[in-house]
């Protein structure tokens, strides 16, 4: 099987690659990921999901390369890490009650062959209606400051939601899974064809 490598260095990306039960390794791709002019959310993040895969292909030449973009859409603007616990509070403030869209773009670069399978997954998500004080609780016990949207929904962020509307919910955290298994497939990686006695799934940072 070509080897894997994750192009990132997030670690929620890096817990859900580790479901699929194959090895890979990671790196962290340098890139300049500034939207363009008159660009939409969804041409950002398919455009940045292939830049950071193939920005790794020349140190890489034999691997399959994920990788992968998300940004937080709300009423035609874009929404990114919060970076600071006012930045959250403030943040959640302005999207309670109020419908969200999470755009992620994916890539599968084989480095060798030059292949490149790239795609869009779109998640929606409904904010409860909530209390300041709510919001403030829900930051300080989970800090999502690095996280668009400012919260985990594979944690106590999923409270915040009236509503979550999409295929795969990996995809609210980073990563479609479901799409990813299909782009695998289309390079002859299955992992329910992978042995359970093959090397560990432990991610190992180049």
């Amino acid at each position: 099987m070509p080897e894997l490598l994750l192009a990132s260095s997030s670690p929620y990306r890096r817990q859900l690659l580790e479901k699929l039960g194959l090895p890979f390794h990671t790196a962290s791709p340098d890139i300049d990921e500034s939207p363009q002019a008159d660009e939409t959310p969804s041409q950002l993040v398919e455009r940045l999901a292939i830049s950071k895969a193939k920005a790794l292909a020349g140190s890489h030449p034999d691997k399959l390369i994920i990788g992968s973009d998300q940004v937080c859409s709300h009423q035609g603007q874009l929404l990114g890490k919060p970076g600071s616990r006012d930045g959250a509070i403030q943040q959640l403030m302005q999207l309670q009650g109020q419908p969200v869209s999470f755009y992620t773009g994916l890539c599968l670069y084989n480095a060798t062959t030059e292949a490149t399978h790239s795609l869009v997954d779109l998640f929606s998500v409904e904010f409860r209606s909530l209390s300041e004080q709510q919001i403030c609780n829900y930051v300080d016990r989970e800090s999502p400051l690095d996280c668009a949207g400012s919260f985990k929904s594979e944690g106590l962020g999923i409270a915040l939601f009236k509503r979550l509307e999409g295929d795969d919910p990996n995809s609210l955290v980073g990563l479609p899974l479901i799409r990813l298994v299909e782009l695998l497939k289309a390079e002859g990686v299955d992992p329910l064809n992978f042995g359970a006695a093959e090397p560990s799934t432990q991610p190992k940072p180049l």
